[in-house]
């Protein structure tokens, strides 16, 4: 059943014992909304937790605060954020597949796997969706909004990318409102990078191949990188963005190998591509300006792999 947000607020200030999931390699909107959420259930007088993500990095330390979940908690009510489908489900979120009561998401790729999904697939991030459905139960204050803006803000690129709206600015202004150390985050998220970040950066451009006169650039980042480079997880958050700054190119997707034979790919395009379209022939999804795709294979058969995915969507033009 498909809701709006006024629809999931009411819902959500009616039940009780929550425990919010986020998804696989988690970014800042799913932690963002699934913190945010959690502080202002809580403030209504529920009984509400983040189940613990082990794929989190320690870029998002400071957000977590208490909300994480206790080993022994038994929810009455589970609720996810941005997760588009059971595929980015977590290994330890597997016994919940079966019993989401609600959705909330902002992917046009959303499966419905939910009992109640609210899905506002105009919304540049899920974090504008969890401010609307908050402020039906009173105005967002510094702590909530941290933690909502984290989510807007790194969903957007720091608002340049072109899902950005007049309402993402606008939610945006409200969360800044508040008073909360916006310069901060944006320095911790968009200004500073490690040494090893550098140069996985000179890697990817030294490596990458171009195709269709210069419009499409793949990169890649083999696990034999991130050994020899001595790289962690969190030298790699939203390095997909670097690819696309490249002067002319229309079509960038970015390939890390995850483990031998499993590569996990990003695609970002301008408006003469649907880069969910291209994920949806490899299994995946997203948004028409960025999405992703996970291939079973070598970097070599995920280049190929996605290329064809890129003239099979080309050629339906």
């Amino acid at each position: 059943m498909t809701w709006d947000y006024r629809q999931a607020a009411a819902f959500l200030q009616e039940r009780d014992g929550y425990l919010i999931l986020t998804h696989k390699r988690p970014d800042g909107d799913t932690i963002g909304c699934a913190v945010a959420l959690c502080l202002a259930l809580r403030k209504l007088g529920k009984t509400a937790f983040v189940l613990p993500n082990p794929d989190a990095t320690s870029l998002f330390d400071p957000y977590w605060r208490d909300t994480l979940a206790p080993a022994d908690f038994v929810p009455d009510t589970v609720v996810s954020v941005d997760i588009a489908s059971e595929s980015l489900f977590l290994p330890c979120a597997q016994p919940y597949l079966d019993r989401v009561d609600l959705c909330l998401d902002h992917h046009p790729s959303n499966t419905g796997f939910a009992k109640y999904n609210c899905v506002e697939a105009d919304k540049a991030a899920c974090g504008e969706l969890i401010y609307q459905i908050v402020t039906q139960w009173f105005p967002v204050d510094a702590v909530i909004a941290l933690p909502l803006y984290v989510a807007v803000s790194t969903d957007t690129g720091c608002f340049v990318y072109s899902n950005t709206t007049p309402h993402t600015h606008r939610v945006a202004a409200e969360l800044m409102a508040t008073g909360i150390d916006s310069p901060w985050v944006n320095k911790r998220h968009f200004r500073t990078k490690s040494y090893i970040r550098l140069r996985l950066e000179s890697r990817m451009i030294e490596t990458m191949d171009l195709h269709d006169e210069g419009r499409t650039a793949i990169a890649a980042i083999s696990l034999e990188d991130m050994v020899r480079l001595g790289a962690k997880e969190e030298d790699v958050e939203d390095i997909a963005a670097v690819v696309g700054q490249l002067a002319g190119v229309h079509t960038a997707v970015t390939i890390r190998e995850l483990r031998p034979g499993e590569c996990k790919l990003s695609v970002r395009t301008a408006a003469d591509l649907d880069a969910s379209q291209v994920c949806r022939v490899l299994g995946g999804g997203g948004h028409a300006a960025a999405a992703g795709c996970t291939v079973m294979g070598s970097v070599s058969q995920a280049k190929a792999a996605i290329l064809d995915a890129i003239r099979q969507v080309q050629s339906h033009g």
